[in-house]
C-alpha cells in the first residue's frame, strides 16, 4: 500500500525533524523547581557541625597568623561541586536554572540536584572503587570490575549507609556476578594457588581503603614509622584464611594462616587478631563477619576518619591528611576538622550525603583560590585558600563533552548521545593517561597531554561550529556578539568574561573577514586549552 508507506515515511521524517529542532533550540531559561531538602541545611544540629568545622580552621589560621582569602563567587563554587561530585562542568542549561533562583537558595538547590543525579552516583562510585579494588581488570573470569562499580553506584544512588556497604564488601558471599560485592574478594584470586583469595592483599586493601592505615608496611618487618608490628599485620590477614572461592562463588570454610617462624625456621599458625580496640571485636559470626563489624564499628577510631579524608579529597582535590590512605603520615596530629567531621558522620549513621553537605557548607570549601596579595605557602598549608589542583583525565574529558552541549548530558539524554559520550571519554582518557589509584598525588601535566588538548580528535570535533555542537548553536542563535562571547565563557569556564575579555572577543567576532562560526571555533579552542579550564580552583 503506497499510501500507507508514504504516511509512515512522512511521519518518521517529521518526528525526526521535531526531535532535531527540540535538541537544537536553546533551552529556555525556565524557573527550576526549588524542592531541595532545606531542613538538611538549616536544622540546629547541622549548623552546629558546620560551625565546629569552621571554628577548627579559624583556630589554625590564628595560630599560623594567616588570613583567609575572600569568598568565591557562587558560579565558581557551583563548578567545584560539579567537578568534584560529577566529574564535569555544569551545563549552560543548569547555570541558567541556578541563576534563576534567589541567591540564598542557589548552592543548596544545586548540591541537592547533584546528589540526586545519576552522574553523581556513577562518578563517585568510580572514585571509591579505585581505593577498594584498584583500576586493573583483575583475574580473568573471576572478577567483574564493571559489575562491581555498577553495584556500588546503585548503593550510592539509594543513599545506603556507608558502614553497611563496607560490611558487605568484607564479609559478602556468593558469585561475583550475582553478588557483585564479592568482587572485592575475588579480585585477589591467585592463579598459581587454585584461584584462592590472597589474605595478605585483602588485609592491605581493607586497612588502606577503610581505615586509612598502611598496616601492610609491617608485612615483612615492623612498621618503620608507626607503632605497628609484623604480628599486627599477620593477625589481621589471618581473618581471611578461611575465605575461599569455588563453583558457587566466595564462601567461608576451614583454613589457617601460616607464616615462617624466623626463630625455628619452621611454620607457625597465626590466629586472627586486630591491632587495636580489641574490645570492639564481636565473638559471633564468621571471621570475616567479625572483622567487618570491627572495622565499621562507630567507635573504631579510624573508620569514619578514613572516608571523611577521602571524600574531602574528592571534593577539594586534596586530602586533609596526605597521603589519603595514611592517617598516621603526620604523626597522628591530623587537622581537628577531621575529628569533627568523623564524629558527625558516625553519629548520623554514616550518611555520605550529609557528610558531603557539611563539607560543601564549610567556609573553607567556599573560599577563593586567589587573593590580594597572592596567598603564600602558609595560607595554602593551613587551608586559608582553596587549593588549586589539576583536573583528573575523566574530569577533563567530561568537561569538554559537556561544554560542547548547551543542554545537560545526563541519564535523561538520548541513549545514542550517552553511548557516544562513553566511548569518546574512554578513548580520551586512554590517550591522556589514567592516574590509576594515585588519586591525589599532585602530578604535573605532560607535553603529550597538552598536545592532545591542542590537536586531539575530541577537542577538534567538539569545538567545530557544527549544528549539534554548542559552538555552532551559539554562532547560529546568539542575538549579538556580546551574548555569544558570554555563553561561550559560561559553557567552558562557568563564569562570565571580564570586561576586558568581553571587549576583546566581541571585537574579534565583529571582524567580518570570517564567519562568526569560525571565530567561535577559535574562541572555544582557546578557552578549552586555557589553564583555567584544566584546573579546579
Amino acid at each position: 500500500m503506497p499510501g500507507l508507506r508514504d504516511l509512515i515515511f512522512v511521519g518518521v521524517v517529521g518526528g525526526g525533524v521535531v526531535a532535531l529542532a527540540a535538541h537544537l533550540w536553546p533551552p529556555p531559561p525556565n524557573q527550576p523547581a526549588t524542592s531541595y531538602d532545606a531542613a538538611s541545611y538549616t536544622n540546629a544540629d547541622f549548623r552546629e557541625s558546620v560551625q565546629r568545622v569552621d571554628a577548627s580552621f579559624e583556630e589554625r589560621w590564628q595560630s599560623a597568623q594567616v588570613r583567609p582569602t575572600r569568598d568565591a563567587a557562587d558560579l565558581l563554587i557551583a563548578r567545584r561541586l560539579a567537578l568534584g561530585l560529577m566529574g564535569t562542568v555544569p551545563s549552560v542549561e543548569e547555570i541558567r536554572q541556578f541563576e534563576a533562583l534567589p541567591a540564598d537558595q542557589r548552592l543548596a538547590w544545586w548540591l541537592d540536584r547533584i546528589l540526586q543525579d545519576q552522574r553523581f552516583a556513577s562518578y563517585f562510585a568510580e572514585r571509591l572503587a579505585r581505593a577498594m579494588v584498584g583500576t586493573e581488570q583483575g583475574p580473568f573470569l573471576l572478577f567483574r570490575r564493571r559489575r562491581f562499580v555498577t553495584w556500588l553506584e546503585e548503593q550510592i544512588a539509594q543513599d545506603r549507609p556507608y558502614d553497611q556497604i563496607v560490611r558487605e564488601l568484607i564479609a559478602g558471599t556468593g558469585l561475583w556476578t550475582d553478588h557483585p560485592a564479592t568482587n572485592f574478594i575475588s579480585v585477589t584470586a591467585q592463579p598459581d594457588k587454585n584461584n584462592q583469595p590472597h589474605p595478605i592483599r585483602l588485609a592491605g586493601r581493607v586497612t588502606r581503603a577503610f581505615l586509612g592505615l598502611r598496616l601492610d608496611c609491617a608485612e615483612c618487618h615492623h612498621h618503620p614509622f608507626a607503632e605497628w608490628k609484623q604480628s599486627d599485620f599477620q593477625g589481621f590477614a589471618a581473618f581471611f584464611a578461611q575465605t575461599h572461592i569455588g563453583f558457587k562463588g566466595v564462601y567461608d570454610g576451614p583454613g589457617k594462616f601460616e607464616v615462617e617462624d624466623k626463630k625455628t625456621g619452621g611454620v607457625k599458625v597465626v590466629d586472627p587478631a586486630v591491632p587495636f580496640a580489641k574490645e570492639l571485636l564481636p565473638q559471633q559470626g564468621s571471621r570475616r563477619q567479625q572483622l567487618a563489624m570491627w572495622v565499621t564499628h562507630p567507635q573504631n577510631p579510624y573508620f569514619a576518619k578514613a572516608i571523611v579524608n577521602r571524600v574531602w579529597a574528592v571534593m577539594t582535590g586534596r586530602p586533609l591528611v596526605e597521603p589519603v590512605d595514611n592517617l598516621e603520615a603526620q604523626g597522628g596530629e591530623a587537622h581537628p576538622a577531621l575529628a569533627v567531621l568523623a564524629e558527625d558522620f558516625a553519629r548520623h549513621g554514616f550518611d555520605l550525603r550529609r557528610l558531603i553537605r557539611i563539607i560543601a557548607s564549610c567556609r573553607v570549601f567556599r573560599l577563593d583560590s586567589a587573593g590580594d596579595p597572592e596567598p603564600g605557602e602558609a595560607e595554602d598549608l593551613n587551608w586559608a585558600v582553596f587549593p588549586m589542583t589539576r583536573l583528573r583525565p575523566e574530569q577533563v574529558a567530561g568537561s569538554i563533552l559537556q561544554a560542547a552541549s548547551l543542554s545537560t548530558i545526563n541519564a535523561q539524554s538520548h541513549i545514542l548521545l550517552r553511548l557516544a559520550r562513553f566511548g569518546q571519554e574512554n578513548e580520551f582518557v586512554t590517550r591522556y593517561g589514567d592516574f590509576g589509584e594515585d588519586e591525589f598525588d599532585g602530578r604535573g601535566g605532560t607535553i603529550p597531554q597538552r598536545l592532545l588538548m591542542m590537536n586531539g580528535k575530541l577537542v577538534r570535533e567538539r569545538v567545530a561550529a557544527e549544528i549539534l555542537n554548542s559552538v555552532g548553536r551559539i554562532a547560529w542563535m546568539a542575538p549579538d556578539h556580546p551574548k555569544a562571547v558570554e555563553t561561550a565563557f559560561l559553557a567552558t569556564l562557568t563564569r562570565r568574561p571580564t570586561p576586558q575579555e568581553a571587549d576583546h572577543f566581541t571585537a574579534v567576532l565583529a571582524n567580518q573577514t570570517q564567519r562568526r562560526g569560525q571565530h567561535m571555533e577559535d574562541l572555544f579552542w582557546a578557552l578549552v586549552n586555557s589553564a583555567e579550564f584544566s584546573w579546579n580552583h
